[in-house]
C-alpha cells in the first residue's frame, strides 16, 4: 500500500451492546414485536475521524481533505433527536411503517431498542448488529435516523396520543393517495450520500419487518454537499427558495418554534409530512412574471417583490404605480403569512425535493414534487392556519396538489442506555 493510499477501517466488533440484545432479535424473529427507531441528539461533528480520516487527509489525488465528507458524524444521544436542528443532508429517505397484528406493547418496546441500538451504531459509522455487508456502514457521511410515533402506535403501547397526533383534516386542494398517507411509524433517514441512507435504512428495516411491514417510502434528495456555501437556501424545483423565513439553527427563537416544552413529549416535536406533486409543464408555460408574481418573492435572488433582499422583510403595504399591491393577495408568501388575516405562525420547514419517472401514458416529462416536511411545537396553532389560508387562497395551487399526508409526534432524544421514546413510553 502506497503511503497515499487511504487506510482501511477496521470492522467493529460485533459483541452485544447489553445483556439480552441476543434474546431481543430472537423474539423478534418470532414476530412478538413493534416498532421504533433511532436518532439523535442536535450538535454536528465535522472532523474526520479515525482511520477514515488519516486516509482522507494523505488524498489519492492530492485533494483537499475538505472535499471528503464520509467519516463526518452526526451525534446519536443527546436532549434532541437528529435530523430536525442539524443541517439537512443532501440524501433522505421516509419510510412509514404499520405494526404487524399481534404487535403489543412490550413487542413495540423491543423493537424501540433493537432499533435504537442499530440506529446508534450506524450514525457511529459502525456496522448494525447482523450486518452481513459491514463495509458498507464504514462512511456515515453526516447519517442521522429520526423516529416518530403515529396514532396506532401510541394505542398500542397502551399510552394516550395528545389530540393533534391525528390524520389533517381535509383539504380541498388535497388529492390523497393512500400510498403515501398515514402510518404508525415513521423512520426519517438521513445523510450526505444516498449509498448510506439506502444501507441504513435497510438495516432498519431488517430490524422492524418481523413488527412492522412497509406502508410507504418516500426518498428525496438536495443539492449535493459542496455544491453550494453552506447556509444557503434550498431551490424546489419550480426554482423558488424554499425556507427562506426559517428561524436560524441554534437559535432561541428555533427552539421556541420547534421544541415542545411540557409535557411527556417535552424536548420533542410534531412533524408533518405532505407529498405534494408539482406541475412543472404547466409552470413551463407560465412567463416569469407571472411566476414570480404567484409566490410573491423573486426567483432569482428569493427577495419579496416589494424589494431588497431573501432577509429583508415584505412589504405588504407597498403599492405599484396603478395602486394594486405589489405583493399580491392572493400569493403563496402572503397566505402564508396570514397578514390580511393578522395572524403570523411559524414553523420549521425541511423539505426535499422527489423526481420519478412519469407513468406511461401520461404525456409529462416527469413526475415531480416535494416531499414537505416541517416541524413546529404546536401543530394547531401553527401549521393548521397556515395551510387553512392556504387552501383557501393562494395562486400556486394551480401547479401544486398534495397527494400524500400524514402527520407523528416527535419524541425527545435519549441518554445512553435509554431506547428512542423511552421518556413518552414509561
Amino acid at each position: 500500500m502506497s503511503a497515499h493510499e487511504p487506510t482501511p477501517p477496521p470492522v467493529p466488533a460485533h459483541g452485544p451492546s447489553r445483556p439480552g440484545r441476543r434474546q431481543l432479535l430472537r423474539a423478534g424473529g418470532l414476530g412478538m414485536g413493534a416498532l421504533g427507531v433511532g436518532a439523535a441528539a442536535v450538535g454536528l461533528d465535522r472532523s474526520l475521524q479515525g482511520p477514515r480520516a488519516a486516509g482522507a487527509a494523505s488524498g489519492r489525488d492530492g485533494a483537499d481533505a475538505s472535499a471528503v465528507h464520509g467519516g463526518l458524524t452526526v451525534p446519536f444521544h443527546g436532549e434532541h433527536q437528529a435530523g430536525i436542528g442539524t443541517p439537512a443532508p443532501a440524501s433522505a429517505m421516509f419510510l412509514a411503517l404499520d405494526l404487524r397484528e399481534g404487535v403489543d406493547r412490550d413487542g413495540v418496546l423491543r423493537l424501540l431498542r433493537l432499533l435504537t441500538d442499530d440506529a446508534a451504531r450506524l450514525t457511529r459509522g459502525e456496522p448494525a448488529l447482523a450486518d452481513t455487508e459491514p463495509e458498507m456502514a464504514s462512511e456515515p457521511a453526516s447519517l442521522s435516523v429520526t423516529v416518530g410515533f403515529g396514532p396506532g402506535l401510541m394505542e398500542r403501547a397502551e399510552r394516550r396520543s395528545p389530540p393533534w397526533l391525528a390524520p389533517l383534516p381535509a383539504f380541498g386542494i388535497d388529492r390523497l393517495e393512500d400510498r403515501f398517507t398515514g402510518g404508525e411509524l415513521l423512520l426519517q433517514v438521513a445523510a450526505e450520500d444516498p449509498l448510506t441512507v439506502s444501507h441504513a435504512a435497510r438495516m432498519l428495516l431488517k430490524d422492524a419487518r418481523s413488527f412492522t411491514t412497509v406502508r410507504w417510502v418516500q426518498p428525496g434528495f438536495r443539492r449535493a454537499r459542496g455544491t453550494q456555501a453552506p447556509g444557503i437556501t434550498m431551490r424546489n424545483l419550480f426554482g423558488q427558495l424554499d425556507g427562506s423565513a426559517n428561524p436560524a439553527l441554534d437559535s432561541e427563537h428555533f427552539s421556541t418554534v420547534v421544541w415542545i416544552e411540557e409535557g411527556p413529549l417535552a424536548g420533542g416535536t410534531s412533524m408533518v409530512i405532505r407529498r405534494i406533486r408539482m406541475d412543472l409543464d404547466g409552470w413551463d408555460e407560465a412567463d416569469r412574471a407571472a411566476r414570480e408574481a404567484a409566490v410573491g418573492t423573486r426567483l432569482d435572488s428569493g427577495a419579496p417583490l416589494s424589494g431588497g433582499t431573501e432577509s429583508t422583510a415584505p412589504d405588504f403595504a407597498k403599492a405599484s404605480a396603478h395602486g394594486f399591491p405589489v405583493i399580491g393577495e392572493f400569493s403563496h408568501m402572503r397566505r402564508a403569512r396570514g397578514v390580511d388575516e393578522g395572524q403570523h405562525q411559524e414553523i420549521f420547514r425541511r423539505p426535499y425535493n422527489y423526481d420519478e419517472a412519469p407513468p406511461p401514458g401520461a404525456g409529462s416529462v416527469s413526475e415531480s414534487g416535494q416531499i414537505f416536511v416541517s416541524f413546529q411545537a404546536d401543530l394547531e396553532r401553527q401549521f393548521l392556519p397556515i395551510q387553512r389560508r392556504l387552501d383557501t387562497l393562494d395562486l400556486l395551487n394551480q401547479w401544486t396538489t398534495p397527494i400524500g399526508s400524514a402527520v407523528f409526534a416527535i419524541p425527545p432524544g435519549c441518554a445512553e442506555g435509554e431506547y428512542l421514546g423511552q421518556s413518552v413510553l414509561e
